[in-house]
């Protein structure tokens, strides 16, 4: 998945989230959420390098976060 662009990453995402963007932008915005309040990525992106808002999006693509998860620590 490294070899992806943004674009093809966005695409897998959405997927994830039957072609919801209403969801997937909750999800990302969820995700960063936790990443900016400590959450190690699931993904090998270093936080420093990469923004947030790209590896929350990396990881819902490679199917590491799911509405589910987030849902459940409510």
């Amino acid at each position: 998945m490294d070899t992806l662009r943004t674009e093809e990453i966005a695409a897998l995402a959405l997927k994830r989230v039957n072609d919801d963007r209403y969801v997937l932008a909750s999800l990302i915005f969820e995700r960063v959420k936790e990443l900016g309040n400590g959450a190690k990525p699931l993904v090998d992106m270093d936080i420093k390098i990469h923004k947030l808002p790209d590896i929350a999006m990396r990881e819902i693509a490679e199917g590491k976060v799911e509405l589910t998860s987030i849902e459940d620590r409510e």
